[in-house]
């Protein structure tokens, strides 16, 4: 039985691995607005693969807000929680409170339905750079990066690269400095967030969700973080927006 059991893990993770190997959006982060994006881009029948370097996908939504399990939203994204059947509270005029578990939840059930695959435990190191664009995403474990083990990557090929990794905006970051290119950022590289404005905050993550390079999106904090725009705090409207935004923009890119 304890080999059955291996073979039967192991056949059917690599034969799942090899069919996305080659995929249509590869999505680094799984914080929630790159999992709305990968969910509305498998509805619409593309292949997409997220990658988190931690066990458990989700991002800054789980934590709330200092562990308060709390988390704001305001009007202009309850339709997004109506349509995953995610409970909530009206708090006053303009904002609306659930539960930072089960939403979180929600998201990572939705999308992993849809059919995206989230590979948890592995970070996107590098990406992979064709014909002045971006090409895929080389990938590591998370152990092997964290303990500086010399262990080659693998390489995953996609038509679109979205840099979902929040405030570090890792991958826009390493592609600017590696090929010495200039992103369509107001500075033409990773200009970094600045202090806490929620107002501004939330609207300009929506409006910074676009392709910085070719083959290149951002989307939630790291577009903040990308065109140095403030961080917003405990309130997810703005990332699900977000995250709306940069899957209508990449399906418009696919077709």
């Amino acid at each position: 039985m304890d080999l059955e059991v291996t073979k039967a893990i192991t056949d059917t993770w690599f034969q799942r691995l090899q069919e996305n190997l080659d995929m249509d959006v590869a999505i680094t982060g799984t914080g929630p607005s790159g999992l709305i994006a990968a969910l509305r881009i498998a509805e619409a029948g593309y292949t997409v693969s997220m990658f988190e370097s931690k066990l458990a996908p989700g991002g800054g939504m789980w934590g709330g807000a200092m562990l308060f399990t709390s988390i704001a939203l305001q009007n202009e994204a309850v339709y997004l929680l109506d349509e995953l059947g995610i409970p909530y509270q009206r708090y006053n005029d303009n904002l609306v409170i659930c539960d930072s578990v089960l939403a979180t939840s929600a998201l990572i059930y939705r999308a992993s339905r849809a059919g995206v695959l989230i590979h948890n435990g592995m970070r996107v190191e590098d990406v992979v750079f064709k014909d002045n664009r971006v090409s895929g995403v080389v990938v590591n474990w998370e152990p092997v990066v964290r303990e500086g083990l010399h262990v080659d990557p693998l390489s995953f090929r996609a038509k679109m690269v979205v840099d979902a990794t929040g405030h570090p905006c890792e991958v826009s970051e390493k592609v600017a400095k590696k090929n010495n290119i200039t992103l369509n950022t107001p500075s033409g590289t990773v200009s970094g967030e600045r202090s806490m404005n929620v107002t501004e905050g939330e609207a300009e993550t929506v409006e910074n969700t676009k392709q910085i390079y070719p083959g290149l999106y951002v989307c939630g904090m790291a577009a903040n973080g990308v065109f140095g725009s403030p961080r917003m705090g405990p309130i997810f409207g703005g990332m699900l927006l977000s995250g709306e935004k940069a899957a209508k923009l990449i399906i418009e890119d696919l077709k």
